[in-house]
């Protein structure tokens, strides 16, 4: 058949790229426009071998197989098909498994089936070396292309090279039409600024029995004018929540000097404050920090209810949305969500009131700040969850992610409350 196809090893490509633009191998230095990268792929493919393209292979690792944003992205672009090894992590390194050999069966398979005339290979792998004589075997036009080095050398295999039909490079400028560099947020750069919206979150109201720890000048201001208290701290060791949004951080600080009630360095880091040189804040006796889905260490309402009544019975998500909303819902998280623990929030926020069949939900909603209901809450980070925001061992969403995503509804559900706070006086 006189058609093309693109053979992608992603691992090699980006890992390529990154090394060409920010000096080291690993992705997450690197920003990809997908879907500008696999038109220029494709476009470039059907003018080398002056064929028209059959199909996109993309061959790439994820953890559990389990596909992650991007990969969520690729799979329904037109042409293209996604094929998932595993990604394991050893000594501090993340390693693809099953990914060369599932280049070397689709290679051979296409080749022995006819299925097209041309094959690009994108991959510097010299496990693939057997796979490519089998295809020049079966009449097919093998064409190999390579990253630019960034030392000016091959990073591709000797022998994969020798055996090529043809070879041709994407260099430097062809690569940056896709592919940029991400600032740098080490010790090379300043530090990004936080998003006030985590420290207000952080910032959980104390017990009436315990005194308020100082809030500094920069501190969000609260819904009626005032500032916020500073957040409790948390307990050393306790882990996030799991994906069904029971959460299992809260910290009681009740206990022994020294054992508790002293931020560490990243509690300091999550609430902009700097730390050496500064003061860090004092412990607050018998302070509870509590979270919105502290199932059995929040204050238990009337009965023993979970929940205050005024919040109890707020609608989930899942009550308002229609089978096609639903639909509708699943499209865009896969093709304009792009998976940013902000984000994701503002976006589970933003339909949770455009479904609203009672307005004055959203005004008692807004006055639960900053707890979110538990219901709801566990609900948003199942929703979460889709996004590859788990972490891969004990399937928990990571501490920050969550203070994320909890900003970013918050930050939806302010922004819309203003607004019609802001049309009823007027």
């Amino acid at each position: 058949m006189d058609r093309c196809v693109v053979l992608v090893d992603a691992g090699y490509l980006l890992g390529a790229a990154a090394s060409l633009l920010a000096g080291e191998p690993a992705r997450t230095r690197i920003s990809v426009d997908h879907a500008t990268l696999i038109q220029g792929l494709r476009e470039r493919a059907e003018a080398e071998t002056e064929r028209p393209l059959l199909r996109i292979y993309w061959f790439d690792g994820a953890p559990d197989r389990v596909p992650q944003p991007e990969h969520r992205r690729l799979r329904v672009m037109p042409r293209v098909t996604v094929r998932l090894g595993a990604l394991t992590h050893s000594d501090g390194r993340w390693a693809q498994k099953g990914v060369d050999a599932a280049m070397h069966a689709e290679l051979t398979e296409l080749a022995r089936n006819r299925a097209c005339s041309d094959i690009v290979l994108v991959t510097g792998d010299g496990d693939l070396l057997p796979g490519l004589m089998s295809a020049k075997e079966h009449g097919v036009a093998v064409h190999l292309w390579a990253v630019q080095a960034a030392d000016g050398d091959y990073n591709q295999s000797e022998d994969l090279v020798a055996e090529a039909d043809e070879r041709r490079v994407l260099d430097r400028s062809w690569i940056t039409g896709a592919v940029r560099v991400k600032e740098l947020t080490g010790p090379c750069a300043p530090p990004p600024a936080p998003r006030p919206e985590i420290a207000a979150i952080l910032a959980a109201p104390l017990p009436e029995t315990a005194a308020p720890a100082p809030v500094p000048a920069d501190a969000p201001p609260a819904r009626n004018g005032a500032a916020r208290p500073r957040p409790g701290p948390r307990t050393p060791g306790a882990g996030p929540e799991g994906a069904d949004g029971a959460e299992r951080d809260s910290a009681d600080t009740g206990s022994a000097p020294g054992s508790r009630g002293v931020p560490t360095p990243k509690d300091l880091a999550i609430l902009g404050r700097g730390p050496a040189g500064q003061t860090a804040p004092q412990p607050v006796p018998s302070a509870t920090l509590r979270w919105s889905s502290d199932r059995g260490w929040i204050d238990r309402g009337p009965g023993g209810a979970d929940e205050p009544p005024e919040t109890a019975g707020l609608p989930m998500l899942a009550q308002l949305t229609s089978a096609e909303q639903r639909w509708a819902d699943r499209e865009a998280d896969i093709t304009a969500v792009s998976g940013d623990p902000f984000e994701v929030g503002q976006v589970f926020a933003r339909r949770w009131i455009d479904r609203l069949a009672e307005p004055a939900h959203l005004a008692q909603l807004s006055g639960a700040y900053p707890r979110i209901p538990h219901r709801i809450d566990g609900e948003l980070l199942r929703y979460a969850a889709r996004f590859g925001l788990l972490a891969h061992k004990d399937d928990q969403i990571d501490e920050n992610d969550r203070y994320a995503i909890r900003a970013g509804f918050w930050r939806e559900i302010d922004a819309r409350s203003g607004a019609e706070r802001a049309a009823g006086d007027g």
